[in-house]
């Protein structure tokens, strides 16, 4: 975020991120933006006006939208192939500031041969926003027929 008001506002793509492809409806609130460093893929969005709730900050269900969202796609990516929510959960520890740019990292706990279990922390560069956990069931271990499932694949 801009430290100062001559600063520009942070600009994912300039800063290396690439948008996810969505049709559905992520593609109504997002774009959802990845990006893989050192082994790592993190996930972020850019908090903007249309995702305040009443009382100024990112909407609680946004927030929990893009992180279950994230954590698919990190199940997705560790299976090769496609996956389903069974159960998610998520605790809010802070608020998401609007203007900000959330990120969520999140961690493979566990996988057998038909469920995948993953935690995130989401964060904002004003502190940790939420931390979530899940689980995903594994529908598939091939790739779907539209082809790979981030931009850089």
């Amino acid at each position: 975020m801009p430290s100062s008001p001559s600063e520009p506002p942070f600009d994912p793509e300039r800063d290396g991120w690439a948008a996810l492809p969505d049709k559905g409806f992520v593609a109504m609130v997002g774009p959802i933006w990845t990006k893989k460093e050192g082994g790592r893929r993190r996930f972020g969005f850019l908090a903007e006006q249309r995702h305040v709730n009443l009382i100024g900050v990112v909407q609680g269900g946004m927030m929990m939208t893009f992180a279950d969202r994230a954590l698919g796609m990190l199940a997705w990516e560790a299976v090769g192939g496609s996956v389903a929510t069974i159960s998610y959960e998520h605790q809010f520890v802070g608020p998401g500031r609007i203007g900000s740019f959330i990120e969520l990292e999140g961690e493979v706990v566990r996988a057998t041969s038909s469920l995948i279990f993953l935690r995130g922390l989401v964060t904002s560069p004003h502190g940790v926003v939420a931390t979530c956990q899940g689980t995903w069931k594994i529908l598939s271990k091939r790739r779907t027929p539209d082809g790979p499932i981030f931009p850089e694949q």
